[in-house]
């Protein structure tokens, strides 16, 4: 099983609308690996065939006829998520289990908590698997290993070799999740200082956890200066650039259309199919 992942270290750099492209192209199960906001739907428009709870990380919970209020919990607790009632807040509660673990009479335990859902849907490019976290959850990468291990399912249930994962931005927990043994992660980056930055810092990642990648600078000519230097930082650390694509209003055009750019513009498909012939070319020869 073949896997791909779109990542960019910045936000907003045009990560989706690309990944969205590719599904003109490729045969694949599409994986949106960005839990906390999730946005290939947007585009893809999908049907939702089965949904999941998700459970993440567990809490505390009170037995009232148990609880003989010693305080003991309430003492030891280091978020403040135990009243001096002895109740819960859970938005507080960090699942360490020390409140279980003090005291005397078991009248605490951890117990699964919803933290979200996972989607198996099907769109007019195939299957996409894609997830929501509810607001204030923290355990996203843990929902991102759910989705893609769903999209693996999916994949081998209906026939496909190749599963694309559109990630979230940045480095943390997720990016990570979404990242690590894949065959190849198309870095997306646009000519901007912060950006350049924040691709410098998800390639050391992507180094760490030795997983190969490539380029693709996106709203090229908006600073060619910008983009000349990374070309040139591309070129002196052997890293290909799979593609470059000029800034153009059609992509934003497109989203509000619920469209990918190769649905919408021409012109621009025929660029975006070169960069994924680039990309399928790198993992055959990887």
């Amino acid at each position: 099983m073949r896997q791909i992942a779109i990542a960019s270290g910045k936000g907003g750099v045009g990560k989706t609308s690309i990944a969205a492209s590719f599904a003109s192209f490729a045969k694949a199960v599409f994986a949106d690996c960005d839990v906390d906001a999730s946005n290939l739907p947007i585009i893809f428009k999908p049907e939702i065939i089965k949904k999941e709870d998700f459970y993440g990380m567990d809490v505390a919970s009170v037995d009232e006829s148990k609880c003989i209020k010693c305080m003991e919990c309430y003492n030891a607790c280091r978020f403040d998520a135990i009243t001096e009632e002895i109740e819960i807040i859970e938005e507080k509660c960090e699942g360490c289990g020390v409140c279980e673990y003090v005291c005397p009479v078991d009248a605490i335990e951890m117990v699964p908590r919803k933290s979200g859902e996972v989607y198996v849907s099907k769109s007019r490019f195939g299957w996409i698997v894609h997830a929501e976290l509810k607001a204030g959850e923290e355990t996203s990468g843990k929902l991102v290993s759910v989705v893609r291990q769903k999209a693996m399912e999916v994949a081998k249930e209906n026939g496909y070799d190749l599963i694309i994962i559109d990630s979230s931005a940045g480095i943390g927990c997720p990016v990570i999740a979404s990242i690590t043994g894949v065959n190849l992660v198309v870095i997306v980056v646009e000519p901007t200082m912060a950006a350049i930055h924040d691709m410098k810092r998800i390639m050391n990642v992507a180094n760490h956890f030795k997983v190969p990648y490539v380029v693709c600078i996106n709203k090229y000519d908006l600073n060619e200066e910008k983009a000349k230097e990374i070309e040139e930082f591309c070129k002196e650390n052997g890293i290909e650039i799979v593609g470059k694509i000029p800034y153009n209003k059609a992509f934003t055009k497109a989203i509000v259309n619920g469209k990918s750019i190769v649905e919408y513009d021409e012109g621009l498909a025929e660029i975006m199919k070169k960069i994924w012939e680039n990309v399928e070319r790198k993992i055959e020869e990887s």
